[in-house]
């Protein structure tokens, strides 16, 4: 394709009100006096039988509309009323958009305004969730349309004037066009943040947080935690929220302190790095306990569970809700349910869940969570969410892991950040969190098909698996390592580095922070672009146990 003279370069954006006419007369010239597709009329307008629904696109040269798309979301699609459901010839689990009126004038049509239109109308829907364009394509130009990646499904349509091959092109092939073709679509392809931590962070939370600071002795502070409290009950569904200046390993530390306290023995499940770090919390503490394992990636065996918590007489379980290191959601329903049989009391670490998953801690003692994780905010603040049946303060343990003195200071014993204070009861506040759970378990099932169509495995199985920690296995041959290393120095930050990840050769990509849907759909086509076949010597072992968790423990 050739571009166009500077002298007639235009701009593609989407169509207003005012654009209406320009639209109904150019598709007029097209589809009535150059296509013969509809009958002729004495205003030389033809208005589209959606055009309520249409979202247009057009291509405008110095005030002139040169050419124009239009997208339409609502079923059934033209192409349905044709062919029947057009699912049943579309790639599974995609989400379609119907691209529809395309249109050029002759004189631009040898330039990259047909292509500027599809890929800015593709991009618009894009970044609202749809990943599929489906259209009618006149066969007159359907060597033009594969060029650009378009698939050919189902029979003919139209007359024979006017014959149309119904067509699929996928966000994906789109992303992948030359950079000549894409218009203003770098920003798709220029990175975005899908770590655990540090995760992306929107421009309001950023902003909250380089506000000036406030003391922590004072009322101002003070209010401000309370609202962060109530917000963090509301969303867990708990009875109270104390937070600490300190990481998530703090928040377990002060589990760990209060569970030392009960003077009775419990049992730690895990199947993952972080499982294995609540025995280390123990172990540390010189807390008896008995441990059941399973299999990283696979999801816990709560006949097992229950045996130990019978045959050890066990008072507490803590267990991990959402293991970070493979994406496992281990079931809560089934936890709680062996602490009530048992008399037990139930500890949890939520970290990874809370924010991403709706969760109820009705019946929780204490959960462990942090500021920057799922909650969208900046790392910092270590969080226990508790039912209010603690132990009061206590010489037994360090001032720093009393949860009891905490209380009783109301939540503030020692310093604290009013800037990381504020930054979270900003992303709580400003979150929809039933659209984010939703837009998360819908994101995550498509990152799921999009990774498995490549040949990449997702360690935990799909009924067990968390929609925001997706844990991927390579396929032979391909360096997790150097495919991590090739990402980041694109843009793309995925997990890769931590030691659990580099001995098994595996790489996460987590669906926690600030995201746009638009970034998510490009990172397949990134990760194809970067990937590597550097051969790799396969893991020594799949689930070793810390050298503390060996040291005193005992496996049922």
């Amino acid at each position: 394709m050739t571009t166009l003279q500077p002298s007639t370069r235009g701009i593609v954006r989407l169509a207003t009100e005012a654009d209406h006419d320009a639209i109904h007369a150019l598709n007029y010239r097209t589809f009535v006096e150059e296509i013969p597709q509809h009958a002729p009329n004495a205003a030389r307008r033809q208005v589209d039988r959606f055009h309520d629904e249409n979202v247009y696109a057009v291509y405008e040269v110095h005030g002139r509309i040169v050419g124009m798309v239009s997208g339409r979301t609502q079923r059934p699609f033209s192409l349905d009323q044709k062919l029947g459901s057009v699912d049943d010839y579309l790639p599974a689990g995609r989400t379609p958009v119907e691209i529809r009126l395309l249109a050029v004038e002759p004189e631009f049509r040898a330039s990259r305004v047909f292509a500027q239109l599809v890929g800015f109308i593709t991009r618009h829907f894009l970044a609202k969730g749809f990943d599929l364009g489906i259209m009618s394509g006149t066969t007159r130009q359907l060597r033009l349309y594969r060029h650009l990646g378009f698939h050919a499904f189902g029979p003919l349509i139209g007359t024979e004037q006017a014959s149309y091959q119904p067509m699929y092109i996928t966000a994906e092939e789109v992303l992948a066009w030359p950079e000549a073709l894409k218009d203003g679509a770098d920003a798709l392809g220029a990175g975005a943040n899908f770590l655990p931590g540090p995760v992306g962070i929107s421009d309001v939370v950023q902003q909250a947080m380089q506000r000036g600071a406030t003391s922590h002795r004072a009322e101002s502070f003070h209010a401000c935690y309370r609202d962060v409290q109530r917000r963090l009950c509301t969303l867990a569904d708990a009875k109270q929220a104390t937070m600490l200046l300190g990481s998530g390993t703090l928040a377990n530390d002060v589990v760990a302190a209060q569970i030392s306290l009960l003077d009775a023995p419990g049992v730690i499940v895990s199947n993952g790095e972080f499982g294995e770090r609540l025995i280390d919390h123990a172990t540390r503490m010189q807390i008896p306990h008995t441990v059941v394992r399973a299999p990283w990636g696979e999801p816990l065996d709560y006949a097992k569970v229950a045996h130990a918590m019978r045959s050890t007489s066990a008072r507490w379980l803590w267990s991990v809700h959402g293991e970070t290191s493979t994406g496992v959601i281990n079931d809560l329903a089934a936890l709680t349910a062996i602490a009530q049989d048992h008399h037990a009391k139930l500890a949890l670490d939520i970290i990874s869940s809370l924010g991403t998953v709706p969760l109820s801690l009705r019946d929780v003692w204490l959960a462990s969570a942090v500021s920057g994780k799922s909650l969208c905010a900046f790392p910092g603040i270590a969080i226990v969410l508790h039912d209010g049946q603690i132990h009061s303060a206590s010489r037994r343990i360090p001032r720093y892991l009393d949860l009891g003195l905490a209380v009783q200071e109301q939540g503030v014993p020692f310093t604290q950040s009013s800037n990381l204070l504020d930054a979270l009861g900003t992303s709580l506040a400003e979150i929809d969190w039933p659209a984010r759970f939703q837009r998360v378990a819908h994101d995550g099932a498509w990152l799921r098909r999009a990774m498995e169509s490549r040949g990449w495995r997702v360690l935990a199985p799909a009924d067990c698996a968390s929609p925001a920690v997706h844990t991927l296995i390579p396929p032979a041959g391909v360096s997790a390592r150097a495919l991590g290393e090739q990402l980041r120095d694109a843009g793309w930050l995925i997990s890769f580095e931590s030691g659990y990840l580099r001995e098994r050769n595996w790489l996460q990509v987590c669906l926690m922070g600030h995201y746009t849907p638009a970034s998510l759909r490009a990172f397949p086509a990134a990760l194809d672009r970067c990937a590597t076949t550097t051969a790799v010597k396969p893991p020594a072992h799949a689930a070793p146990l810390g050298e503390f968790a060996r040291a005193r423990t005992a496996t049922a």
